[in-house]
Parts: C-alpha cells; structure tokens; sequence
C-alpha cells in the first residue's frame, strides 16, 4: 500500500475543481429561476446576490465520493465501512431542503424537522455514535436510543452553528475550511499514524469539506458573486458533523496502543486526543458561540430562537468600525487559533510552549478586535503590490490630493460596512460626499470568479437590480 496522502490530495484536488467549474453555471441557473431574494434588514450586501451555491458544493461532494472510490488507498473505506453511503444519503436529503428553502423560504421548523430526518438516516446506515470515552469512567457503551439521540444533537446544532456564521462574504466557507483542516490533521494522524482504520471514513470526509470549501471560496470573497445558501450552509454543516461523529464514538480507546495500563487510565490520558472530537463544538467554537448567544438574546428578548436579526458576532465586528474583510479575517483568526490549538494540544498536552502560544495569539486578537480603525501602511518597496489604500505616497501622475481622494473611495468601496439603504449610511446616517468610484457587484454573465470584470462599478447602479 503507497502512502495515502497522495490519494487524499487528489480527492481534495478534484471536489475543488469540480466545486469552482459548476458555481459558474449554478449562478447563471439562480439567477434565471430567481433564487436570488430582495435585500433584507439583516443583510450586509448592496445588491440580490443568488443563492443556490450548495448545489455546486454538493456537486464537489459527489465527484470527492467517486473519485475516492477507485483509488487504491482509499476503496477499503467503501468496503469495510458504510458511513460513506451514510452521509451521502444523508447529505442529499438536507441539501434538497437547503434548495427548496434557498428559492421558496420554507418555514424555521420545516427546516429543523428536516435536519433531524438527514440525522436520523445516518444513524439507520450505521453513521452512529456508539461509546463516548469519559475521563475518570473509562469508555461507557451507548443504548442504540442514546447514540441516536445524541448524534441528531450532534447533526443539528453543527449545522446552525455554520448556517448562523454565514452571513459574510467568505466567512462560512473559510471558518469550515479551516476546521477541516485540523479536523484531517488529527484523524489522519489517528489512522495512519496509529494504524486505526476507524479513522479513515472521517479522514475522507475532512479531505472532502475541504475541497468543497476551497472550490466555493474564490465565488464567494468579498464581493460575492454567488452566496452557498441554506443549500450549502447546511450541507457544509453535517459533512462536518458526520466527521466527528465517526471518530468520537467508534474508535475504541483499547485500539490505541500508545497509553499503558487499565482502560480507565487509557482514557483518562486521552483526553486531550478526545477535546476536539466529543463535540466538535470545540472545533467551530466561534460559530457555536454565536449560535448560543443568538438562542439566548432571542429568548430574553421575548423572540423566536429562529427569529433573524443583526446581533451575529460579524454584525458586531461591523458595528465598532470594522471594515468587512477585516471582520472576515478576524474571524478567521480565532477559528485557526482554536481549531488548531486544540489539536496541537491534544498531540502534546505536556508541552508548555503550546499554552503560551496560544496565550500570545489571543493577546494578539485582542489588540486586533482593540483597534478597527488602524489602516498599516506597506513599505515603499511593496506599495506598487497593495491596494492604494496601504500606499504612503500618491501615485505618479495624480494632482494634489488625489491619491487621498482615491484611497478613501477604494477603503469605503473594497471594505466599508454595508449600507442599509443606497441612499443611507450603516446606521441611517447620511453617507459622505460620494467618490468618484464606489463598490459594485457583476452582472449575471460574470460566470467564473477569475477573470476580467470591473472591481468598482458607477455608484448610480447600486441600487439597482440588474441582474
């Protein structure tokens, strides 16, 4: 058997591929079905943007499926395991609920029923938890109604933990992308570090989230041509919930043979292998945090847990004066922080040099959420290769004050907060004096996310459907 790495990157390689060629196409079908709906209050887009990316997401999904299934290293996963079949069922019944819901805004409770339906197929195919490994205990066995009841928790809360983080451009797609990739770290290592095969499915599937995530982001950074929907949101959702779910409950503690001693000692040195994996809240703590927060500010304010509003984390980052992309990449940074802290620690918990960098990195997103209106300034050997913004000088050729002129239109056109209302600022202030280039979204040919489109467009189309 040859090293399996390589048959793991070529899956990753060909969902990606296969993801980024469909979304083209997908928007152009969004936008003829009208899958594409009026701006709402909470939004933090300028224009309708279509939706429906789920579907090339799933698309990237199926192509990941087949391609493992004839690769050498990778076909036991198919023979030996159902949990593959597992979550493509169940992947496909929640996806068919995102695309109804992306085109025909379907009830909140519909939609929870329908995410405990998908949860509830996994577990009929065997993608199920069986024992939960508890630290001072030892491995305690789950009753088929306990695994069940706990894998649909499982599913439901990872799903709206990731569709409640999708709410700006790129955020979803790279917080996913980024807790798969320390998700595949740790169960690779498990598998073929370890030689335990019950790792392998769940080393798939982080291999193929992450090839769906990597094909849907270059559609989906600021300023998104197309946005994943529920469709995709929700799919991205329980591929990463159905991961942990095959590692944390069927990997038996016996099968490492790394710890010695009784089963409860064995278990109860790993625990800091398991802190990732008994929920993979602690892997997408950001978007579970925000998931909590949102159920509890609803409640308390006599609301629906499912009511919508403007109170999301990324809303706050806006709201003290970050610009959009820069929210985006703090997000980002907690995400790596946690999700990699956490696997760093659980391979050398007795390392203290892990604890500190973590302490520093924190101390260093601090001072970052701290500071949203510091603009660093490249050096003069860089400014021909930043936006103008970054640049010191005014670029050869402008008058006086130009290059100020033309920075502060392409700060406020690249990454200004979204205005509510075209005529209005974020917060119903009248906007400033308007620049002579402002941000603009591509019309419908614009079909692939690379390729020669105009980065600002005439103000006078910002409020104007012409899509």
């Amino acid at each position: 058997m040859g090293h399996p790495v390589r048959d793991y990157l070529l899956t990753l390689c060909v969902t990606a591929a296969v993801t980024y060629l469909l979304t083209g196409p997908v928007r152009k079908f969004a936008i003829a079905v009208g899958a594409m709906p009026a701006i709402r209050a909470r939004d933090v887009h300028r224009e309708p943007t279509p939706r429906l990316g789920g579907i090339a997401m799933f698309g990237g999904l199926c192509a990941g499926l087949i391609v493992a299934n004839h690769l050498a290293n990778l076909d036991g996963v198919f023979e030996l395991s159902s949990e593959p079949r597992a979550l493509l069922s169940g992947a496909a019944l929640i996806w068919l609920i995102g695309v109804l819901d992306d085109k025909f805004e379907i009830d909140a409770l519909i939609k929870l029923g329908g995410q405990m339906l998908a949860a509830a197929v996994m577990v009929l195919q065997g993608l199920t938890i069986l024992w939960l490994p508890i630290p001072g205990v030892g491995t305690v066995a789950l009753t088929p109604w306990q695994g069940t009841l706990l894998t649909v928790a499982l599913v439901v809360i990872t799903i709206n933990a990731v569709n409640f983080v999708d709410g700006l451009d790129g955020l979803a797609a790279g917080m996913v992308l980024i807790a798969a990739a320390a998700f595949f770290l740790y169960t690779y290592r498990l598998w073929y570090g370890h030689t335990i095969e019950a790792a392998a499915p769940a080393t798939l599937f982080a291999a193929i989230l992450m090839g769906m995530c990597l094909g849907f982001l270059p559609h989906n950074m600021h300023p998104a041509r197309i946005f994943m929907g529920d469709s995709g949101s929700m799919l991205i959702g329980l591929v990463l919930a159905a991961g942990a779910i095959s590692v944390t409950g069927q990997v038996d503690p016996d099968t490492m043979k790394i710890f010695e001693g009784s089963e409860r000692q064995a278990t109860h040195a790993m625990l800091p292998v398991f802190i990732p994996l008994l929920l993979p809240l602690t892997i997408i703590a950001i978007p579970a945090a925000d998931l909590v927060l949102a159920i509890v500010r609803r409640t308390w304010n006599g609301q629906s847990p499912f009511a919508a509003d403007r109170g999301h984390l990324h809303h706050r980052l806006l709201n003290i004066g970050h610009s959009h992309s820069r929210s985006v990449l703090i997000m980002y940074f907690w995400s790596a922080l946690i999700a990699f802290g956490a696997v760093g620690y659980s391979v050398h918990s007795t390392s203290m040099w892990i604890v500190l960098v973590i302490v520093g990195l924190s101390a260093l997103g601090l001072i970052l959420l701290l500071m949203p209106r510091f603009t660093p300034r490249a050096p003069r050997w860089a400014e021909s290769f930043v936006p103008p913004r970054y640049r010191r000088r005014r670029r050869r050729g402008e008058g006086p004050g130009a290059a100020e002129s033309h920075e502060a239109s392409a700060e406020a056109a690249d990454d200004s907060p979204v205005a509510q209302d075209p005529g209005k600022g974020q917060e119903g202030r009248e906007p400033a004096p308007q620049a002579p280039l402002a941000a603009g979204v591509s019309g419908a040919n614009g079909a692939t996310a690379i390729g020669s489109r105009s980065r600002f467009a005439d103000r006078r189309k910002a409020g104007s459907t012409h899509r």
